[in-house]
């Protein structure tokens, strides 16, 4: 198996761990009293990944030289994302999902941003075609996460305001 086949095989296992694990928090979430906000939003995330994922499985060759120090970045963002998940535990979901009156989470890494998986998943969109050398795949993802991103935000701050 290539490396980039072996990569990607690792970030969808990876991805579907964490969705089984955000739906487990989201029902749990869900039956405590949580709200759902901008679930017509939610399945554009899903394409906008889906899409990166196979983008990179049917444009990028095989056998493409990976970089290790951009695969090492990558890496060093799996470790920031495992813990943005750990710091939110149980209220950690890939949906906007609040739980009225419930304080927010300020220390791990949102002691320093706000949205510290926002950031973590624009690097891996970034990072991980750059790796292969797919600068096209980087650009067109990041801009379109971008814009996704930044209106998620404003919806998730008025919820969060309450």
């Amino acid at each position: 198996m290539s490396v980039l086949y072996a990569v990607l095989a690792l970030v969808i296992l990876e991805r579907v761990a964490e969705l089984a694990f955000a739906t487990l928090n989201t029902n749990r979430l869900l039956e405590a009293g949580a709200i759902e906000f901008d679930a017509l939003g939610y399945p554009w995330f899903v394409a906008l990944h889906g899409a990166w994922l196979g983008s990179l499985f049917l444009l990028v060759p095989a056998d493409t030289a990976p970089s290790w120090p951009l695969l090492a970045l990558y890496a060093v963002l799996q470790l920031g994302r495992l813990w943005a998940i750990a710091t939110l535990g149980r209220r950690w979901t890939t949906q906007i999902i609040v739980l009225p009156g419930a304080p927010l989470i300020k220390r791990g890494p949102y002691r320093y941003l706000r949205h510290p998986n926002y950031a973590i998943v624009a690097g891996e969109i970034a990072v991980l075609p750059l790796a292969f050398g797919a600068v096209a795949i980087a650009v067109v993802f990041s801009a379109l996460n971008l814009v996704l991103v930044l209106r998620r935000i404003r919806i998730e701050d008025r919820a969060l305001k309450g």
